[in-house]
């Protein structure tokens, strides 16, 4: 028999009319899954307008696409990257490839990132523009719905989730970095992959390890738990991260310390005697078995090209082709760690949060957008309400997260996931004031932001407990908020896109004088 319809709807001041909304939602299980299904979906499907539309424009090997794309087409050909000739340029963007010789090229980062940039061109040509992109421009947008579904598993709601993955989808940074055949995007990707198969095994592994204790000896030491295939996932996808670039290993090692903390966490509730020891010395142990060696083949797997040919950089210094890689490695490591040359658009880590330096991947010129002077420019500018309102959301989280922690609050952690992953993204780049970095690394750091945003909105607008007037309030606010953000991502789209506009509208997209 079904459970009795009420006679008579909440009462009025306790539901604001979002609200009302929710609970019609939530009370018919069609609708409840038609939403749940129906939102990443549309999300998803914006993410890839936004990120397909004239995606071979500008047809042009643009900034670092001189280096990544034809070292992935070079891949394609003969299994690692060779050397260019002069003019290769040019003769490259007619699907020209006579300057591609045998020897190999002394490159800086794994083979990943543009085994998946040759994927389009192995498709569709080497000269075509939009081929080369198109990998980037579809993970770009599987990107969206993996913010979404993190924020779904974080705050089980599928408004919060949604929020995040339309801030995401209408990101600057996001999508300029998904509409060009640079590594970045792929970056994001993977480690944000990483991180939603850590908090899946969250959600399966520490109930076990919370469960009663079936014996004494739980008591003391606790459960140790090996049927873990989400961490073991999340190996795969940290070291696919890595594969792209090494700045990935700083995710394999911050999302590690993460479930070394949240186990120590849950064995200490548990009542488990020796919980911080148990936590480290015991499934620490098991954790680092399931997690770091599936990272490691990945990574390895990624050098197949190079390993099984004889033609790669160095591939000849070691009768052992393991030992030979050894040698690369060093020689790449070596040249990260003195990168100190001058670029106009140099921005170090600590100028990031300020967002003093975005960097212009493109710029060109013609007459077509009607006056006499043109401007055509791609720049990762991000939309700077999210960037700006992200950046005090995470300030907003840090002193949410310590001030659950000292007052013992149920749910600090929620607060302090976003951080974890802004963290692993953001703090190591610190350690490197010297080196030439650039502002559209942050692209990586998008997706956490993005969170703590949401999560951030979600506190402002109310909880359900709250006086009508300040929900209706809040939720006016976050409304409010949302639309400023869809139309300034609207007003920026055509620098973002390299669309032709007039100077004097280029000009007032530069809200600060360092961005021009």
């Amino acid at each position: 028999m079904s459970a009795p319809v009420p006679l008579l709807p909440p009462p009025a001041e306790r539901l604001t009319v979002w609200g009302r909304l929710r609970d019609r939602v939530r009370g018919d299980p069609e609708w409840n899954r038609l939403v749940s299904w129906l939102s990443p979906l549309l999300l998803t499907a914006l993410a890839a307008l936004l990120r397909l539309a004239n995606l071979g424009h500008p047809r042009t090997l643009a900034f670092d696409e001189t280096y990544y794309v034809k070292d992935a087409w070079s891949l394609w050909t003969l299994g690692y990257e060779g050397t260019w000739g002069d003019g290769a340029n040019e003769q490259f963007l007619t699907g020209d490839d006579g300057a591609l010789g045998t020897e190999g090229s002394f490159i800086v980062h794994p083979p990943l990132g543009k085994w998946i940039i040759a994927l389009g061109m192995g498709a569709f040509g080497p000269g075509n523009s939009a081929a080369w992109r198109l990998p980037v421009a579809l993970i770009g947008a599987a990107t969206v719905l993996l913010v979404y579904l993190v924020a779904k598993e974080l705050t089980r709601s599928v408004v919060a989730a949604s929020v995040a993955g339309l801030l995401l989808a209408v990101d600057g940074l996001s999508i300029v970095m998904s509409r060009i055949g640079l590594l970045d995007g792929i970056l994001t990707f993977f480690v944000l992959l990483g991180f939603l198969f850590v908090l899946l095994d969250r959600r399966r592994s520490i109930p076990l390890v919370e469960a009663p204790a079936a014996t004494e000896e739980q008591t003391l030491w606790g459960r140790i738990v090996w049927r873990r295939p989400w961490v073991i996932a999340a190996g795969i996808a940290l070291g696919a991260a890595t594969a792209v670039k090494w700045s990935g290993l700083y995710a394999l090692a911050g999302l590690g310390l993460y479930l070394v903390v949240t186990d120590a966490l849950a064995r200490r509730r548990a009542g488990v005697a020796y919980w911080p020891m148990d936590a480290v010395a015991r499934q620490g142990v098991v954790s680092f078995l399931l997690l770091v060696p599936a990272a490691f083949v990945t990574y390895l797997a990624s050098w197949t090209g190079w390993l099984v040919t004889a033609g790669g950089y160095d591939r000849q210094t070691d009768a052992n082709p393991f030992v030979a890689l050894w040698n690369f490695h060093q020689a790449i490591y070596a040249f990260h760690i003195g990168l100190g040359s001058g670029h106009p658009y140099a921005s170090p880590a600590w100028q990031w949060p300020l967002l003093i330096r975005p960097t212009a991947v493109w710029v060109g010129g013609d007459q077509s957008c009607g006056t006499d002077h043109c401007m055509s420019v791609i720049s990762t500018v991000p939309n700077p309400l999210i960037w700006y309102g992200g950046v005090a959301a995470a300030v907003y989280l840090l002193y949410r997260f310590v001030r659950g922690l000292v007052e013992r609050r149920p749910r600090p952690w929620t607060y302090g996931v976003p951080l974890v992953g802004l963290a692993v993204t953001y703090a190591p780049w610190l350690l490197y004031p010297e080196r030439t970095i650039f502002q559209f690394y942050t692209v990586v750091m998008m997706p956490y932001l993005c969170l703590a945003l949401v999560l951030a909105l979600r506190d402002m607008a109310g909880r359900r407990e709250d006086p009508l007037p300040r929900r209706q309030a809040g939720e006016r606010t976050v409304a409010v908020f949302l639309i400023a953000v869809v139309l300034v991502s609207a007003f920026f789209y055509p620098v973002w896109t390299g669309m032709s506009v007039p100077y004097e509208f280029w000009l007032i997209h530069n809200w600060l004088p360092t961005w021009i």
